[in-house]
């Protein structure tokens, strides 16, 4: 009898604890991002749990009951900070990382949310303005975001995407080109599936959200230590495995497909590694908008070896490889494949990687000095055959286009950061990157038969195998002038090889704090981007040699002006307003009097191949205002509201001003979620998200019909650039989840369906030459999608 009453209170004391999860985490000082010891944390929900800070910062909050919750922190001489909305689970520990900041006076407190830091405040220190933080949960909570991350920036103001088929990230009316993707504090290339040479979006993002850890997305008047972009700045930070337990995750879903992850403790310093890897399985559903079957897959870890008396080592990386074959005979006339050309067969290839090395030492109390090397890879392959007198018994095809391009590039960065005062944080460091790239392209679009053989000459229009150099210092200080104002100031430098070309970018941004509810941000930054790599290394021919005749092009200079109010009227409720305006100059253009302008460049898959000896004379202008509000997730709920209005006008060579591809002029998203617990002990969750958006419709330049008929291929009436304007893009989705924490084990399973475009709205993809049909045709974007996900976590 007592074995028996033995056993059951053991399977008592089981079951009560997996009824409740743990809180683990780390506190530093924001300045110096040095560990605090000693400070406080307990849950608000029960004060009897709590812990204080260890000589490495660490804490760890156990038998936390399930769902969510906050915890408060505070250190005598910091800032308090309450962190809301912690999702605690059976089936995996949460692991957070809180940032104070110390007190320059008689400061209330600070209430910071998402993961430790505010959502309005960024991860970088010197950022202060159009900045928005984002954590991996918003990734995965939102509708219709397909776990990708650039997805989930089209709901932020200021971004368009308004395209089903890619992700392209469109920042306040600037080309994708404009973007810079960084990871773990690098350049990389498009961190996506699909992708080609010199844009920054695609079909399919590599990144898994599940390895992320909350990051920064900024969209204008950038720090100084971010450099070569113009439009946007995605900098993704890595989290760290869990190291003090194994933990496992599988999963399926549509998109991204089937899914594993572990992740656990490594060697004896505190060390830890996290390893996922992802197959697609979308084309095996039917839910790629072409009829091909697409295939991918990718590799993603981080591994951290600890603190030793070394400094702390980590590697990381990312690695992806795609293929699609695209048969015409599979398309039917009746057909609305994106892709797809009956006439044509193309054959699709990419591949991406990362792989870095990462250190960080102590330089003193106060400093820290972070040195990164990494090698990252990207590639792409497109080959085309073409049809003649289709479906007749004198058929035949030709090989239309192949595409081979490699860009492999060195990077070496190192950074230092030291905390002078409470007052001021000083930061400097230099960016290296070595890129070496192999690129050919050989086409008949467009060209003479100069062999009279019937076709189009097969003529290769990029042939190179070189490098080049960009080398990026910069230096940069945050000074608490009062209480009440912050100045953010720095030095940005860039030299391009190509053109030998070396520019300095002041950027600076002052906050003044109102009250403790309000605050008006003003920025500035002069920024530099170079032309895309397919334009610089066009060839041309002159006098029977192959030139390249674009390599030369200065570049593109970019001034931003920003002017924002921050309020938070009531608890767990923020508005924000913003006005910019942007100024862009040296844009590159044709010598004779035309249309075209690289500012238009970056919509799709490629650029243009016939834009020769261009000079650095375009001009161009962004400006607009932007409006958020947001409820943060409380009291089971979550809404989220941005506007954005903005005008993108461009001027060519021939001095019209013009719309540019991107100048969808109105931009509305509109975000909510509710959380229902259920079952009888209440430790169950059921979610309800839907998502609401509608824009303006891209500019194009209309079609001259009578012209691409003679022709037999496409041709754009270019006097009439992007003088016509798509219909309004409008989308509805409605996503339905639930989660259940095991009573019995550590593990936990969550589930989700996701409705996207439930209305069936027929957005339109674009307006193409049909050359079967000889006519113009619309081809409308996905409609009604279902998307849905399984994950188990134990």
């Amino acid at each position: 009898m007592r074995k028996l009453v033995i056993v059951g209170l053991s399977l008592f004391s089981a079951t009560a604890l997996a009824q409740t999860g743990v809180i683990r985490g780390s506190i530093a000082d924001k300045q110096s991002e040095k560990s605090i010891t000693g400070a406080t944390i307990e849950l608000v929900s029960d004060s009897s749990i709590g812990d204080t800070t260890d000589e490495k910062g660490n804490f760890e909050l156990g038998n936390v009951p399930l769902g969510r919750q906050t915890i408060r922190v505070s250190f005598l001489g910091y800032e308090s900070a309450t962190l809301p909305d912690i999702d605690v689970t059976t089936g995996k520990e949460v692991i957070v990382s809180v940032a104070l900041v110390e007190k320059f006076g008689s400061l209330e407190e600070v209430v910071l949310v998402a993961d430790g830091n505010n959502k309005a405040k960024s991860i970088n220190k010197l950022a202060a303005v159009s900045v928005r933080q984002f954590s991996p949960e918003e990734v995965n909570r939102y509708a219709g975001g397909r776990s990708d991350v650039a997805r989930l920036a089209s709901n932020f103001a200021g971004v368009s995407t308004a395209d089903d088929s890619r992700n392209d990230i469109v920042v306040r009316g600037n080309s994708p080109t404009g973007l810079l993707w960084r990871l773990e504090g690098i350049p990389i290339p498009s961190p996506n599936h699909f992708s080609t040479l010199g844009t920054t979006g695609s079909p399919v993002s590599a990144l898994n959200p599940n390895l992320l850890a909350n990051s920064d997305f900024i969209t204008s008047a950038f720090p100084a230590e971010y450099g070569n972009a113009l439009g946007g700045v995605f900098d993704l930070g890595l989290r760290k495995g869990n190291n003090k337990e194994y933990e496992y995750t599988v999963g399926v879903a549509a998109f991204p497909g089937a899914e594993a992850m572990a992740e656990g403790p490594l060697g004896k310093k505190g060390g830890s590694f996290l390893v996922a890897a992802r197959y697609g399985i979308v084309g095996s559903l039917g839910l790629a908008g072409t009829t091909a079957q697409p295939n991918y897959n990718d590799l993603s870890f981080n591994v951290d070896f600890g603190k030793g008396k070394f400094g702390d080592f980590s590697v990381f990386g990312i690695f992806g490889n795609s293929n699609i074959d695209l048969i015409g005979k599979e398309v039917e006339l009746s057909d609305d494949d994106l892709f797809a050309t009956r006439d044509e067969d193309s054959f699709v290839t990419s591949g991406f990687g990362v792989f870095g090395v990462k250190h960080t030492i102590d330089m003193g109390s106060q400093s820290y000095l972070k040195t990164i090397i990494s090698g990252s890879t990207s590639s792409n392959g497109f080959n085309q055959d073409r049809y003649f007198n289709l479906e007749t018994p004198s058929e035949f095809k030709v090989r239309w286009t192949e595409v081979d391009n490699t860009e492999n590039r060195i990077t070496f960065a190192t950074l230092f950061n030291s905390k002078i005062s409470k007052k001021i944080t000083f930061r400097t460091g230099v960016l290296l990157e070595n890129f070496s790239l192999e690129n050919t392209v050989s086409d008949r679009d467009r060209q003479e038969d100069n062999n009279s053989d019937g076709q189009p000459d097969f003529v290769n229009l990029i042939n190179n195998e070189g490098s080049y150099t960009i080398v990026q210092p910069y230096a940069m200080g945050q000074f608490r002038v009062t209480e009440k104002v912050t100045l953010n100031a720095g030095l940005h430098g860039q030299y391009f090889s190509l053109n030998e070309e070396f520019v300095f970018e002041p950027r600076t941004a002052l906050t003044y704090a109102i009250n403790n509810k309000s605050a008006i941000n003003i920025g500035y930054g002069l920024h530099h981007q170079n032309v895309a790599a397919p334009l610089l290394f066009l060839n041309e021919n002159s006098g029977g040699n192959l030139v390249q005749s674009n390599k030369e092009l200065d570049l593109v200079r970019s001034a931003h002006y920003v002017l924002g109010y921050d309020i938070r009227f009531a608890d767990k409720w923020r508005a924000k307003f913003e006005v910019y305006y942007q100024a862009i100059d040296k844009a590159a253009v044709e010598k004779n009097p035309s249309s075209y302008s690289s500012l238009t460049e970056g919509a799709d898959f490629g650029f243009s191949t016939d834009k020769n000896a261009l000079v650095s004379k375009g001009e161009g202008f962004n400006q607009g205002v932007e409006f958020t509000l947001e409820k943060f997730f409380s009291k089971g709920y979550n809404l989220l509201f941005t506007t954005s209005l903005f005008e993108s006008k461009y001027t060519g060579s021939d001095g019209i001003e013009r719309n540019t591809p991107f100048n969808n002029g109105y931009v509305f998203n509109a975000l909510a979620g509710k959380e229902f617990k259920i079952g009888k002990a209440k430790k169950n969750v059921f979610t309800i998200n839907t998502k609401f958006t509608t824009a303006g419709g891209r500019y194009y330049t209309p079609v001259d019909l009578a012209a691409s008929i003679a022709a037999n291929y496409e041709i754009r009436d270019d006097t009439n650039a992007y003088s016509e304007q798509y219909d309004a893009y409008l989308r509805l989705d409605l996503k339905f989840g639930f989660k259940w924490n095991s009573n019995k084990k550590k593990s936990s399973h969550q589930f989700y369906v996701d409705f996207q475009n439930i209305t069936n709205n027929s957005n339109v993809f674009s307006k193409e030459y049909n050359r079967v049909t000889q006519q113009v045709n619309q081809i409308n974007q996905i409609g009604f999608q279902p998307d849905f996900g399984y994950k188990f976590q134990f």
